[in-house]
């Protein structure tokens, strides 16, 4: 009988170490293959033909292709319309298709919406953990808007997308034009504070994987940070988890979460405070749309505010995915900022 318990015992334990080191391990490269072709204003890119899953989420005037920033890393773009470049970046644990209802309500012909998925995410290339840094994001979504020859947007960005869209144009800063922020932050932490309670406990090796890899999906919970839960329906969380969850590599919701610096040691903060340098020297239209209902950043209205007093503010009742609940208000912001600076200056205005 005690042969048998200490048999079970040492089997329970070499099960548990296995799962801990598979959990823990920094996961590996997955490099997404497309199909075919796409031309957009004469370049060629790697056209990706949706699941009928996600397909259904978009129509026909979408176009989904590949941009190859490294060698195996490939960003997924989703992108609809034509005229003036509109760059949506998104945060973390969602996709691209994060915006599609806000394209849904835009002008079409007047404005070209482009939505780069973050690596790891959605169908873009899967990566270590370890890769999972601001400046390799930065870099690479940098390298989307390289690639597809833009001359100049209108960025819009929520959650991670705020630092890491910013932190592309960083390196391309003649890019801004103007910007809309939703639910982010571009400062850097001075004083030790972490974002949530979840954001605190995920930082501890082995508790972290076990509740993100093992206790629980976040794609099954992401409905309870927002203001109406029914606004993130099964079906729209299993669009942005089963592309991560069957791709052998979901190293990324976690790595993301632990990539969120809880103050001025952390090793994204040189990343963040070049973004702060950078967004403090701004000068374009900035137009802010926030979700008061957000657990996680609804509270950092303020802290932005500071950042562009001159912008004007629109508050809803929408919690930290407000694309999916207020895509009116994001997209009557847009517009605004659209006529700001795509409005010619007349011959008059230059010479006064």
């Amino acid at each position: 009988m005690k042969k048998t318990i200490l048999i079970a015992l040492v089997l329970l334990i070499s099960v548990c170490l296995l799962l801990a080191y598979s959990k823990t391990s920094d996961g590996e490269l997955v490099t997404p293959i497309g199909e075919g072709t796409v031309t957009i204003d004469g370049a060629t890119y790697e056209a990706f033909p949706l699941p009928a899953y996600a397909a259904e989420f978009v129509n026909e005037d979408y176009r989904s292709y590949f941009v190859e920033v490294e060698p195996g890393i490939k960003i997924h773009v989703l992108e609809v319309g034509s005229g003036y470049p509109l760059f949506m970046q998104h945060g973390n644990p969602t996709s691209g298709f994060l915006y599609r209802k806000v394209a849904a309500v835009l002008p079409l012909d007047r404005v070209r919406v482009i939505m780069p998925t973050l690596a790891g995410l959605g169908f873009s290339s899967k990566i270590p953990a370890s890769q999972h840094t601001l400046e390799n994001h930065s870099r690479w979504i940098n390298q989307v808007l390289v690639r597809l020859g833009l001359t100049e947007l209108i960025y819009v960005g929520q959650d991670w997308g705020g630092p890491v869209g910013m932190g592309a144009l960083v390196r391309s800063p003649d890019l801004l034009k103007g910007m809309v922020a939703m639910n982010t932050l571009f400062s850097a932490p001075t004083e030790q504070r972490d974002l949530s309670v979840p954001h605190m406990l995920v930082k501890n090796p082995l508790l972290g994987e076990f509740m993100i890899e093992v206790l629980m999906s976040i794609f099954d919970r992401l409905h309870g940070m927002q203001g109406d839960p029914a606004s993130i329906p099964a079906e729209v969380a299993n669009l942005y988890g089963q592309p991560v969850l069957d791709s052998g590599n979901e190293k990324a919701v976690l790595a993301l979460m632990r990539m969120v610096p809880d103050g001025p040691s952390h090793p994204t903060v040189p990343a963040m405070r070049e973004i702060e340098s950078y967004v403090d020297g701004l000068d374009v239209p900035v137009e802010l749309v926030w979700g008061m209902n957000d657990p996680i950043l609804g509270e950092g209205l303020p802290v932005m505010q500071e950042k562009f007093p001159a912008a004007r503010v629109t508050e809803t009742e929408a919690g930290h995915f407000l694309q999916e609940e207020v895509p009116t208000e994001i997209a009557g912001a847009l517009m605004r900022i659209v006529a700001q600076v795509s409005t010619p200056v007349s011959a008059d205005s230059e010479s006064e």
